[in-house]
């Protein structure tokens, strides 16, 4: 797509935030104009509008401006109806990564120094205790657990829930997720912890570039997310 502005700026009309184009509010999809959460977020959406295509008339797609993405998916699907959404990530509960451990001593001692922590901040903060098995067969969670982490799902603004939409598959951990939304973790953190498996066997096996440009990829989804979140709450 050819950029058609010179110049984006976040704009404020009657407490509501938004990114003009040339004095033109950027639109959503169904034609209403982007409503975005917050000075901090706005300018942030207005920088990365002012760096796509580089001038007017350069070639510029989507992927230049993830936030707004975000951003545009939180205010027109999940905000009229939050309720598919946070039932979609809580099912995430019923098989988060960090429960399922490896029957290898070494790598299963590993993972449960670094799991356990959040395990019990997820006891503990969010009444939701969540059992652990090892090997690959399901264990069944606690309906009362799971329900636990769908309200505090349910407890987060919609581009909160649309960081979380990122967050959650990418890191295979609702726990995860709502820690670092939390401020328990960071993004570097939370995905350190996600691919400790990996990581673990590339110290015996070497590393496999297809498996670090994957992971390098998912790391900076992540950090897209936990910016959009940050952003949000300044």
């Amino acid at each position: 797509m050819k950029r058609f502005w010179d110049k984006a700026e976040a704009a404020e009309t009657e407490g509501r935030f938004t990114v003009l184009l040339d004095g033109r509010p950027v639109r959503l999809p169904g034609g209403t104009p982007l409503g975005i959460p917050g000075r901090a977020l706005a300018e942030a959406i207005g920088a990365e509008w002012n760096a796509a295509g580089g001038a007017k008339d350069g070639n510029f797609a989507p992927d230049d401006v993830p936030l707004t993405r975000l951003v545009g998916t939180a205010e027109e699907r999940i905000a009229p109806d939050p309720a598919p959404t946070v039932a979609a990530l809580a099912r995430y509960g019923e098989t988060d990564l960090l429960c399922y451990r490896a029957e290898e001593p070494r790598l299963a001692e590993r993972q449960a120094a670094a799991w356990d922590p959040l395990l019990a901040w997820a006891a503990l903060t969010l009444d939701a205790p969540l059992r652990t098995t090892a090997g690959v067969m399901p264990v069944a969670q606690d309906p009362q657990a799971v329900a636990a982490l769908r309200r505090a799902v349910a407890a987060l603004p919609p581009v909160e829930i649309a960081a979380l939409g990122i967050l959650v598959p990418s890191l295979g951990s609702l726990v995860l997720a709502l820690a670092l939304a939390a401020g328990r973790l960071d993004a570097v953190e939370a995905h350190a912890l996600a691919t400790l498996d990996e990581r673990f066997q590339e110290e015996f096996w070497g590393l496999d570039s297809e498996a670090e440009a994957r992971r390098a990829g998912i790391a900076a989804e992540v950090e897209l997310a936990a910016r959009l979140i940050a952003l949000a709450r300044a």
